[in-house]
Order: C-alpha cells, then sequence, then structure tokens
C-alpha cells in the first residue's frame, strides 16, 4: 500500500472506517471491525490486523488473547474511499464466539 492510497482513506466523523475482512483463501467474510489511522498503520507494519475498538475506545491486535491471528495478504480501499477491504490467512476463528466467521446466524433466506 503505498502513502498516497493511504492517504485517500475517507474516515468517518469519529475518525473510523470500516475494515471488512475476507478469508483469501475461500473468500468467507470473516468480520467487520473498524480501523483509525493508527490501527491501520500498524497493520500495514506488522502484516497482522489491528482494529479500533469502538465499546473499549482503545486499539486492540486481533488474537492478542485468543491467539487467533489474522495474516495480511492484501488491502484494497473501495472506490469511494470509506470502506476497506482487508484479505487475510486467518490462524483459528475469528468470532469471540468460536465459529469461524462472525456471521454464522441466518437472518433471512428467500424462497426460491
Amino acid at each position: 500500500m503505498t502513502d498516497s492510497i493511504i492517504n485517500e482513506v475517507k474516515y468517518d466523523e469519529q475518525s473510523l472506517v470500516p475494515a471488512v475482512v475476507q478469508d483469501s483463501r475461500t473468500g468467507e467474510v470473516l468480520m467487520v471491525a473498524f480501523m483509525n489511522a493508527e490501527s491501520l498503520a500498524k497493520t500495514v507494519e506488522t502484516g497482522e490486523t489491528w482494529f479500533w475498538s469502538r465499546s473499549r475506545r482503545a486499539l486492540w491486535h486481533k488474537g492478542e488473547i485468543s491467539g487467533n491471528t489474522q495474516r495480511v495478504t492484501s488491502i484494497e480501499i473501495d472506490c469511494d474511499g470509506d470502506t476497506l477491504l482487508v484479505k487475510v490467512e486467518p490462524r483459528g476463528p475469528a468470532c469471540h464466539t468460536g465459529e469461524q466467521t462472525c456471521f454464522f446466524r441466518l437472518l433471512h433466506s428467500p424462497r426460491k
């Protein structure tokens, strides 16, 4: 990621940008979290995902407690510059419940 692209990230009024985290091997969406400029920089620097916790109001390294880290394979920015797609190789489940992905509960499935 070049500095010029990093400068194109459009943060919201809380200085956050949503980050969709996707398994780079399977394409499965693992989670959605928020990044600020510091967590994005740490993600680029370390090669593992870092996020901003809105509830704790603190930076957090994915897997710092569970060991279920995510090695970054790429970071893409959408056409508007206000959402990131972070492709990773997960080392264990993404969800704090132990599920592989945070999207394991079906809300609706239309009949065919």
